[in-house]
């Protein structure tokens, strides 16, 4: 019993050292949220089974829970690197397939055909000039290359409010539409899909959209970028207590190896 029972205890240590791995691995990755594993005892006993006599077997990992805290947020100066100061997560769709992606990770460009993108071809949502966000889908960020007067792209400016302002070269400026945020009612449920990319799942719900600057989405702050929320300080206080972990189950198999063999060497 007792060699099952250390067992899990290995194969929890384990998860813990890649989780903490994983989020070490990324403390320089923007918009990267940590995570933690959340462990759980596991008893085994009948209905007859005195209580008092109900021995525990072990432990299971019951979750790998996800940390949304706002991360450090640094100053670029580049116009497309947005960071959100709320709860709101970007929304993107993918170029193709449509798919639908939520990200704390403003590091955008336009590309060749005027999108606002992620570089790999996840459009940014932003609502239309006069739509309401508790009604209307958002829509791609797209700039037109020219304005009514056929004068040519000059620059693109975003604003607190998240209103996206393109000038022009006749020294026109035009809102395309505003950043389209998005919440969710328990957003440790979304699915990591990579590039600090999620997914809303059946856990998440479905995303709620709104302004920046309204509810608790937060303002969207130009020229800036939201940095991994993974303390490395503390990740490494958690590198130390997993290995402690495994070498003190490790220590109990091998305890429990000598006992046995002792038991087989017993002569009469």
């Amino acid at each position: 019993m007792s060699f099952y029972t250390s067992l899990s205890g290995l194969k929890n240590a384990q998860t813990q050292l890649n989780v903490v791995a994983h989020n070490l691995a990324n403390a320089e990755t923007v918009g990267f949220k940590k995570s933690r594993v959340d462990f759980g005892d596991i008893v085994a006993g009948s209905a007859y089974t005195n209580p008092k006599m109900i021995q525990g077997i072990g432990s299971t990992v019951e979750a790998i829970t996800q940390n949304f805290s706002i991360g450090p947020i640094q100053q670029t100066g580049s116009a497309l690197d947005l960071a959100v100061s709320g709860d709101g997560f970007f929304s993107t769709k993918t170029i193709g397939t449509g798919e639908t992606l939520f990200t704390r990770n403003g590091s955008f460009t336009l590309d060749e055909n005027g999108f606002v993108q992620d570089g790999a071809d996840n459009v940014l949502q932003i609502f239309a000039p006069g739509a309401d966000p508790t009604v209307d889908a958002p829509v791609d960020a797209q700039v037109p290359a020219t304005n009514a007067g056929g004068a040519s792209f000059a620059g693109l400016v975003v604003d607190t409010d998240g209103s996206v302002i393109a000038s022009y070269a006749d020294g026109t400026s035009e809102t395309i539409g505003s950043v389209a945020l998005a919440s969710f009612i328990a957003p440790a449920g979304l699915k990591q899909v990579g590039s600090s990319n999620w997914e809303a799942t059946g856990l998440s719900g479905t995303p709620t959209y709104g302004a920046a600057g309204s509810g608790t989405f937060g303002d969207v702050i130009s020229g800036a970028l939201e940095r991994s929320n993974v303390d490395i300080a503390e990740e490494l206080v958690s590198l130390i207590t997993a290995q402690r972990y495994f070498q003190a189950n490790a220590k109990a198999i091998d305890t429990a190896t000598q006992i046995s063999q002792t038991v087989i060497n017993l002569r009469t």
